[in-house]
Order: structure tokens, then sequence, then C-alpha cells
């Protein structure tokens, strides 16, 4: 669609990507969005968005490339917004700036809008193309794809595990499988991730912390979020004794009780849920994460909550980190699912890719393919 790509293209949106990934952390509830101004060979300005700093990635290409800007063309990560809301739209920008060229790499998906920021564009007289590095830029913002479309986060469950498929050796059992590289590559999904999701059988066997400790900025704290139906959670926990508003608890139990007061006073928010026969509705824990904009939620859990989450299916992506060993029988499954009534319908895993982490390994796939089935919309 458009002009053909030049030789350069593909390079410079590659660079683009590059930028908006410098935003991990930093742009929630927004997506993901690098820019670049190019006029010949020259580089004239690049930037990606940050949600506290309100200037979207193309505006602050523009500003540093100033009056050069003219005739020059303008790479983006995604459709120029064409709506005002925290900021005016990109797209009057661009055209004032006098751009001559646009390259997105894909359109913004939302029904709604999808294509009205090119069609501004074209209608300025812009050559404008599109679908360069699609399918990259918009894995760079599944979360927010699936987000804006559903108001639910994008769910990736993560777990270590041997050859054989076992967590543990035994139930109630902290049992430590994989390395050093592992452990970094967990923080760096940590870091990638709004909010962790535990139940309270993890935090009594391991009483983890559940930090993001990736030492990269991050504009909202990780949320620490606990399964916990009988409010069991200790208050000497680490959890909780590192709790600074940080924490949210769903509890079965009545938020006024004097646990659930100790908990308040120690930082933790009680979040009362229902849960017939003990058992929570996972999908009324992930809505309410969507309505506070938590796009994208990392399962840390035990079999139980796997099971629970994989049963319901709510899990988008899986990264699981496999130790080269062999535990042997008696151990704990990833997750707690009776294997006659469910492996004949159990979905299969897209797009795996498996890469090596040290002495260890990794299997990442995808359940649901989101970023080609949601639509997205920028939040200005």
């Amino acid at each position: 669609m458009g002009s053909r790509a030049l030789p350069t293209d593909r390079t410079l949106m590659q660079r683009a990507l590059e930028l908006a990934r410098r935003g991990v952390g930093l742009t929630h509830p927004n997506p993901l969005v690098g820019a670049i101004v190019v006029k010949g060979h020259q580089k004239l300005g690049e930037g990606f968005h940050q949600y506290s700093r309100w200037d979207h990635a193309e505006i602050i290409a523009l500003s540093q490339a100033g009056e050069k800007a003219r005739a020059a063309t303008l790479y983006v990560t995604l459709e120029p917004c064409c709506t005002t809301g925290r900021t005016g739209p990109c797209t009057q920008a661009i055209i004032a700036a006098g751009i001559r060229r646009v390259v997105a790499a894909m359109k913004d998906p939302n029904p709604a809008v999808a294509g009205r920021g090119l069609a501004a564009l074209r209608r300025a007289g812009i050559d404008v193309s599109v679908g360069l590095e699609e399918e990259r830029a918009a894995r760079l913002n599944e979360d927010f794809a699936k987000w804006v479309r559903t108001g639910l986060p994008f769910v990736t469950l993560k777990t270590a595990l041997t050859l054989d498929g076992q967590i543990a050796v035994r139930s109630g059992h902290s049992t430590a499988l994989t390395g050093d590289r592992a452990r970094q590559a967990v923080h760096r999904l940590r870091h990638s991730a709004d909010a962790l999701l535990t139940g309270i059988g993890t935090v009594l066997t391991d009483d983890p912390l559940l930090t993001d400790r990736s030492g990269r900025p991050r504009r909202r704290r990780l949320l620490r979020v606990v399964l916990d139906s009988r409010l069991r959670i200790p208050l000497r926990s680490q959890i909780v004794q590192t709790a600074a508003r940080d924490v949210l608890l769903f509890t079965a139990q009545p938020t006024d009780s004097r646990k659930a007061q100790a908990l308040e006073r120690r930082g933790l928010e009680i979040f009362h849920l229902p849960a017939p026969a003990g058992q929570m509705d996972l999908n009324l824990v992930l809505r309410e994460l969507g309505r506070r904009e938590i796009l994208n939620v990392l399962l840390e859990a035990g079999a139980a909550l796997n099971g629970a989450a994989l049963k319901a299916d709510l899990v988008d992506k899986v990264a699981l980190f496999y130790a080269p060993k062999i535990m042997g029988t008696g151990g704990v499954p990833m997750a707690e699912i009776p294997a006659a009534r469910w492996f004949s319908r159990a979905p299969t895993l897209s797009r795996l890719e498996v890469n090596p982490c040290g002495p260890d390994f990794v299997v990442e796939g995808y359940f649901h393919d989101v970023y080609r089935n949601h639509r997205s919309r920028r939040t200005n």
C-alpha cells in the first residue's frame, strides 16, 4: 500500500522498533511507539513514547528535526493518532511539519479508528505506506491490543520445571530448579508486566518477594496480586513486610475482619470476591485488573492456580524454563488438571520459540493469536 519500500526502509523501521522497546515499563496504559524522521541519508530526529512525558514518539522526533522535517520521511511503529486526548492529534503535527512521506509498521486496528489517521495524512497529500515489520510491531503491543479491545490483560504463564514436567519434589516443598541466567530472564519478564499474579499456596511454600529486580526504570510499581480466599497470608511474610501500596489481595473473607484490617495497616489493599466452593472466578479477577489499567499479567503460581487458568482458557502465552533434569515419580506437575478430561481438547501452542538460558532453556509459545485477533487504539 502506498509507495514501494526503499532499501533503507526496513533498517529504519527496525530502529524505530528498537526505540519503541525503550518504553517497556514506561508507557502503559498507552502502547509502545517509536519514530524516526529522515531526509536523504540523514537522521533528523527520533523518539519513543513515555506516558509521563505526554508527547507521542512522532512529536518528539519532529521536535528534534525542527524546520528540517519539511519534505522528510517519518518512520513510525504504529499509525499516528488523529484524535485529541491527553495530547493533540499527531496527524496535524505531521502535516504542519511538512512531512512528505510516512512509513507506518501497522494500522491502529481498532474498528472505530482503524485507518483514520493514515487517511488524514493521505488527504493532505502525504505519501503513506503501511505494513513494514507489521508482525513485530503488533507483537510489541499485543498486551495493549488485547486490553483495549476486551478490557482484560494479556496473561503469560511462567514456570520453572524439569524435563518430565515437575515443578517441585512434593507439595508444599520449595524446589530450586533453574540457574542465574533463567532468574535474570524472569526479572525481564516481570519488568514487562504490570502485575504479577500468584496464589496463597506459593506464598506459604516459598515466601517470595515477587518484585521486579531487573534494575530497569518503570513508571508504576509492579502490582503483586495474591489470591487468598481464606485470608491465610502470614503477617510476617515477605510480601506483607515489603508492601507499599503495591499488593492487592483478593479474598472471600470480610474486608472489615481483624486480619484484613491488620493487612491494610501494613499497606495491602484487600478486595472482596466471592469464592463458591473455595474457588475464585479468575475471569472476575482479570476483569478487575483490567479496570485498573493493568495490561499485562505474569502468572507465577503453583499447580492449582496454573491448572485453573489453563482450564478457563485465560492464558495467552507461556514461558517455560526447563532445567535439564529428570525428577521422577511423585513430584508436583506444572498444572493440576485431570489428563483424561483435558488432553483430548487441550489447545496447541503456536509460534514456538526454544532458546538456551545458561544451562537451562526456555520454551515460549502462544495459546491465543492475540496480535492478529485483537484490535487496538491509542489512548491519548
